[in-house]
């Protein structure tokens, strides 16, 4: 291997029925990089880094890895940890019960002479471990009590203490605020200048400039080339990305603005939930699309749970079509009218086993009950009728939805609510972890809906994709609606509201 570089991947061949999922792709990982991988949903990106660390058994290609002799193939990942291969993914997968001292040392634990634990070296190491790594941590301390962005950062202490040379970082920001991004940022150019090799997978572009060094891109399971961060602006990268241009932030309203009727769908006075959301107002017309915008954890999908009962109101009084409602379990709302994408696709969105089909058809089938059970030949036209309007890619409507790319699982659940035909749509984080061709795609949809007379109550992250979609804006700040913006929305107007009230 050439000097200085940690791993190289030649002509990776993967495929699953009916997808060429990797086509003779390469990648090179150097020390003391941070290096990322982009690519739409789909691209590869997952499938590469299994055939890496021994999830997938690739067809073709070999890999090499600095300081062993020819080719590598792992067969699991704890083969891969022991070449030095370690992966931290987005779920946080340690033990919260378990204090931080025995995360990082589970399985690989410092025996004494008589064969049992000994803690006093397993808690003496891990203070070291932590102070090599600046992070402010009690070791004897469980998990569970601290932050997600510090639970990440254990595990990437973990993973480094394994003798790390790879470390693969994937979608480790997703669920993190500004400031703990910063905080693992920190962290990855520590270990960067320890001349560990980082592979970065994230769909945040910002991120990709603010700390990596090369980007490496993937389209449809191919290779689109390897670049050095200054020589590919954000512009190039998305072009790259997508395959043509694309203007990121051109408007996608229509001219005009959106045609919002009279009729109010949601009317909600003074509806809170103890300790999650505090008394709040709320109204939306027909035709017309919300965004509930605010830092993380400022309350905005516990807002939208209260409305949708998900979380039972405590107090105040919720109007659906100019009808008092009394909405105790989500079903009650559905039979009003309502759908819900949840934020969380994984734990409350798809069901993996099921097939496409399955999932497309699950809310409609809850409304009807289980004694009018769909005819198959219905399931099978609506499932069909939504993979066309949505462009979901699947081999078929019988493909499991677990095999599909996160941005295809996301659609199949706005599918899912879609077949029910419903007035009021709530999207909590529709376009999270998702490339921009999917994002632009969703954006796009919402406002169509709009257009055809639904109204969308959207929660993002993102300010820039709620100027773009939303005609209003409700600002959420500890848990309590702090103020309103409409017209002339500018990001700024969004931070002074936020700090501001």
């Amino acid at each position: 291997m050439e000097n200085n570089v940690v791993l190289t991947m030649r002509g990776i061949t993967m495929t699953f029925p009916g997808v060429k999922a990797l086509d003779h792709v390469d990648f090179t990982l150097r020390k003391g990089e941070i290096h990322a991988l982009m690519g739409e949903n789909g691209a590869g990106k997952s499938t590469l880094i299994k055939c890496l660390t021994g999830v997938n058994d690739f067809e073709a290609g070999e890999i090499r890895v600095e300081g062993i002799e020819g080719p590598v193939r792992n067969h699991s990942t704890l083969e891969a940890q022991k070449r030095g291969i370690s992966t931290v993914y987005q779920e946080v997968n340690l033990c919260p019960n378990l204090s931080v001292a025995e995360n990082l040392f589970i399985g690989r634990e410092p025996m004494s002479k008589l064969h049992t634990i000994n803690r006093k070296a397993m808690i003496t190491r891990a203070r070291q471990l932590m102070e090599q790594l600046h992070l402010p941590v009690d070791v004897t301390r469980d998990l569970e009590e601290y932050s997600l962005a510090m639970q990440q950062m254990i595990a990437i202490a973990r993973a480094v203490d394994m003798d790390c040379k790879v470390l693969i970082l994937d979608e480790p920001t997703s669920s993190l605020d500004d400031v703990e991004v910063e905080k693992l940022f920190t962290l990855m150019r520590s270990l960067r200048d320890k001349g560990v090799g980082i592979i970065f997978v994230t769909h945040f572009l910002e991120q990709v400039y603010a700390v990596c060094d090369r980007i490496t891109v993937l389209r449809n399971g191919t290779l689109v080339g390897e670049y050095p961060i200054a020589d590919l602006p954000r512009v190039k990268l998305i072009a790259a990305m997508m395959g043509k241009d694309f203007d990121d932030l051109a408007s996608i309203k229509p001219e005009g603005g959106l045609n919002v009727s009279k009729e109010e769908l949601i009317d909600a006075e003074g509806l809170s939930h103890a300790g999650k959301i505090k008394p709040f107002d709320l109204k939306l017309r027909r035709g017309e699309v919300i965004g509930l915008t605010g830092l993380l954890g400022s309350g905005r999908s516990e807002l939208a749970r209260a409305i949708y009962g998900a979380d039972r109101a405590q107090t105040g009084t919720l109007k659906v079509k100019g009808q008092e409602a009394k909405i105790r379990h989500p079903i009650d709302a559905m039979h009003l009218g309502m759908g819900m994408l949840p934020d969380d696709r994984k734990a409350e969105g798809i069901i993996g086993d099921l097939s496409v089909r399955e999932n497309i058809i699950l809310a409609m089938q809850a409304k009807r009950g289980i004694v009018d059970l769909i005819p198959m030949k219905e399931q099978e036209e609506i499932a069909d009728k939504f993979i066309d309007l949505l462009q979901i890619k699947c081999a078929s409507r019988e493909t499991p939805v677990k095999q599909l790319s996160g941005g295809n699982q996301q659609k199949v659940i706005i599918a899912r609510w879609l077949a029910t035909d419903p007035d009021f749509l709530i999207l909590d984080e529709p376009t999270r972890g998702i490339d921009i061709g999917t994002k632009t795609e969703i954006q796009k949809l919402v406002i169509q809906l709009a257009q055809e007379g639904k109204g969308v109550l959207f929660i993002s992250s993102e300010i820039e994709e709620m100027l773009r979609t939303c005609n209003r804006l409700a600002v959420l700040r500890d848990g309590a609606k702090v103020g309103e913006l409409s017209g002339d929305m500018t990001q700024e107007k969004v931070m002074k509201t936020i700090a501001e009230g």
